[in-house]
């Protein structure tokens, strides 16, 4: 089982980002999928997570109005809009699943992918 983040990259304050995170050896239609993030000398963040249907999509206050969740299960692939993008945003984004759970917020992720770098400069 593996998760694959992307899409991370260098962008200027206020432009946006798509993350990606897809998977192998499982199909994420049956489970919620979250995304984190981890800023230099910081503790990892939630900041999103969406349902195994793309019902229910929650985000951490820091980043509600600005970054969409979304996913399409036909490709096994969440997504991650980040709009109006801000230097405090820079961290590496990780998407992360469960052995168990379809629905957000979820009690114990299992899964990490490896991460993508997000730089915002001011």
């Amino acid at each position: 089982v593996q998760l694959q983040a992307s899409g991370g990259g260098l962008v200027q304050a206020g432009g946006s980002l798509t993350l990606s995170c897809s998977a192998s050896g499982f199909t994420l239609d049956h489970y919620a999928i979250g995304w984190f993030r981890q800023a230099p000398g910081e503790e990892r963040e939630g900041v999103s997570c969406i349902s195994s249907s793309g019902g229910k999509r929650v985000y951490a206050d820091s980043v509600k109005g600005r970054f969409t969740i979304s996913r399409d299960n036909a490709k096994n692939t969440v997504y991650l809009q980040m709009n109006s993008l801000k230097p405090e945003d820079t961290a590496v984004y990780y998407c992360a699943a469960p052995i168990y759970g379809f629905t957000c917020p979820v009690l114990e992720y299992d899964y990490w992918g490896q991460g993508t770098l997000v730089t915002v400069s001011s």
